[in-house]
């Protein structure tokens, strides 16, 4: 594997990383995400703004204060931790930066491992996933309600994203290093990052996850015609229309326009004078660095993407971050494939799903695990899922380990069935999970890496997440989402 430094970077090449390791920290993996974004805006940052000193985020106007980078993720995990992974490594290896993280308080168990790194968690009360499963079947009047309550959220959850950037931008001028560093569900950073006159970097584990509408340009082209044409006419460095194509198409929206407008007292549309609404003709700012986490030999990056978009790889999280269980994030180390040790890989309340993993007298288990599908509300009755699962054992001869991830409609279900069994300790089960079906599936409530995990495992059946996918591969196991 070929590699280069920059700025004291190890940049790997991000096209060989299917199947190669990384250290137990995963700083390989998101290294590279963090040279670009070093290249692109730290090596132009004058040398006054690399020397100041700073003083706290949140707090008085001062003259002298570090450049700020704010990381911006909203979702769920599989949305948040491989950005929060790479704002660690970015403060671990920038350290004459101040590093924030603004992201739903429902995360709030990452800033542990965050304060370690020097970053500081910023917490927003707004919920990772507003939950539709209470609505299906639903009258008029309750599809109203869940309306006006997803609007109300809206509006709360911006109100806090204002005030949060204000709070770290607002008592000063900017510096030239300062930056927000965005997911595709945290748009409101690139029009608080136009307010604060700071730069916008987009990043993101998967390809956009939303197209425009068939008649979007056409609409567009017809309501902003001499906008159109800045995009059209812009150079292949420049803001265009490929990068309103590709992903900043929402961004146009009423939807976005009333809060720029409204709230923050922007144009409507991004690149147009607020006063006028035409287009800043004598400002054509760069295309926007768009970081994408997956590797060149799973997705294909064709040539009518924007020239800013870098793919950089799988972002694999640090292993102490994906243990629920405090005494598994203190181990140190994991034994991997091959090592036939059993000490210390995990904790002594998760024997029970070691044993399962390494059973000698069975071929090792089918992993089902769902993540946040329940929990968004797709996962309607699971009671039948589960009885599915028990159909399939029934005619076959695998095994089966389900992750519920601590859905509780699901945990439930599995309670129900394991209440037959008079043995059975809620308690426990929380804990150390529960053998079901003649000991055939072995349910878990908690979460250990997938890294761990998968390479114990005949194949894996999940939800098609990124996270997800890129473990499978690593594990060389077969997938099914």
């Amino acid at each position: 594997m070929e590699d280069d430094t920059v700025l004291g970077l190890t940049l790997i090449d991000p096209t060989t990383l299917i199947g190669c390791g990384s250290d137990s920290r995963g700083t390989i993996l998101v290294t590279w995400a963090c040279a670009i974004i070093s290249i692109y805006y730290i090596n132009e940052m004058p040398e006054h703004a690399l020397s100041v000193t700073g003083s706290k985020i949140m707090g008085p106007k001062t003259e002298n204060r570090k450049p700020v980078a704010v990381f911006m993720a909203f979702g769920t995990k599989g949305d948040v931790y491989p950005l929060s992974a790479i704002a660690a490594a970015f403060a671990s290896d920038q350290k004459q930066y101040r590093v924030v993280l603004v992201t739903h308080s429902a995360h709030q168990n990452l800033s542990s491992h965050l304060e370690e790194r020097r970053v500081t968690f910023l917490g927003i009360n707004s919920p990772p996933v507003l939950s539709v499963r209470d609505n299906y079947g639903c009258s008029g009047s309750q599809e109203l309600a869940f309306s006006q309550q997803k609007m109300i959220a809206t509006r709360e959850h911006r109100q806090e994203c204002y005030s949060a950037v204000e709070g770290i931008f607002g008592h000063g001028p900017t510096m030239e290093g300062d930056f927000i560093l965005i997911n595709f569900f945290a748009l409101e950073g690139w029009s608080l990052a136009e307010l604060f006159h700071i730069r916008c970097v987009v990043a993101a584990p998967y390809v956009v996850p939303y197209s425009a509408p068939s008649l979007f340009e056409s609409h567009f082209r017809r309501e902003h015609p001499l906008l159109y044409k800045y995009l059209q006419e812009a150079d292949s460095n420049q803001v265009s229309w490929k990068d309103v194509a590709h992903w900043m198409w929402p961004l146009f929206t009423e939807n976005w326009g009333s809060w720029r407008s409204d709230d923050l007292y922007l144009s409507p549309c991004p690149f147009t004078d607020p006063v006028t609404e035409l287009p800043t003709w004598h400002d054509r700012p760069p295309s926007p660095l768009l970081l994408y986490g997956f590797s060149k030999d799973i997705v294909e990056c064709p040539d009518y993407w924007p020239s800013n978009v870098h793919v950089c790889g799988f972002w694999f999280l640090p292993t102490e971050w994906q243990f629920s269980c405090k005494k598994c994030q203190e181990i140190s180390e994991l034994s991997y494939p091959g090592d036939l040790r059993t000490k210390d890989e995990v904790c002594s309340a998760h024997v029970k799903l070691q044993c399962f993993l390494i059973n000698p007298a069975s071929t090792p288990p089918v992993f089902i695990g769902l993540s946040s599908i329940g929990s968004m509300g797709f996962l309607r009755n699971p009671q039948t899922f589960l009885q599915v699962i028990q159909s399939v054992l029934e005619i076959t001869n695998f095994r089966f380990i389900l992750f519920t991830a601590s859905y509780e409609p699901l945990d439930e279900a599995v309670q129900v069935i394991a209440t037959e069994s008079s043995h059975f300790d809620k308690r426990k089960y929380l804990e150390e999970g529960v053998c079901l079906f003649d000991n055939r599936l072995f349910c878990f409530p908690n979460m250990v890496p997938y890294q761990w995990l998968f390479p114990r495992c005949a194949a894996a059946i999940h939800h098609g997440g990124s996270g997800s996918t890129a473990a499978a591969l690593h594990a060389g196991i077969p997938q099914l989402s």
